[in-house]
């Protein structure tokens, strides 16, 4: 079967990874990228990271807002697979500043009493066709329009009392973005 540029990419990234750990050599990581980025199958990608140590992925992630509530934000590694609690206290997941490189994550949220906030960057999309609104409600504030490169928010649960929202940044929030980055 013939392989994508996002999975080129994926081999190219893994192999620029095992040559900063002292895996290989640079000039054998030279050869490697150049038939990486010129392989047409899946046979041409295989034996290039075969010698190299399996990738674990990570654990999914399970946040329970509980009564004093949870937040995930800043710089944080994204797994594929999260589940979130609202509990009393709420949970907000922020990807705002994710150096994130799925093509998709799937959220499972229950809002429960305190809510769920989900927060992703512009550009990237979500798929909420698996929400049950629930007591609560369910809003998506986000647009359709997803960028190259970007993951897909898969997300279904259920807003139960508290409600469930995902959204872009508002406007306070993209104003402490440009404050961070004038930094």
């Amino acid at each position: 079967m013939r392989v994508s540029h996002e999975e080129r990419e994926a081999v190219v990234e893994r192999l620029n990874t095992a040559a900063a750990e002292g895996r290989i050599d640079f000039s054998e990581l030279e050869v490697r990228l150049d038939l990486a980025l010129n392989a047409k199958t899946y046979a041409d990608l295989a034996p290039l990271t075969a010698d190299l140590p399996q990738e674990i992925p990570p654990e999914p992630l399970v946040l329970k807002g509980g009564l004093n509530g949870e937040s995930r934000t800043g710089r944080w590694q994204v797994p594929a697979q999260i589940t979130v609690y609202g509990g009393m206290g709420s949970v907000k997941l922020d990807f705002t500043e994710t150096q994130c490189r799925l093509t998709e994550i799937a959220i499972e949220a229950h809002g429960q009493t305190g809510g769920v906030t989900i927060v992703i960057p512009d550009g990237w999309a979500a798929d909420t066709s698996g929400m049950n609104p629930g007591l609560g409600g369910f809003r998506d504030k986000t647009t359709s329009e997803r960028l190259p490169g970007t993951p897909r928010i898969r997300l279904t649960g259920n807003g139960g009392t508290g409600g469930t929202v995902i959204r872009h940044p508002n406007s306070w929030e993209r104003r402490v973005q440009r404050r961070k980055q004038e930094r």
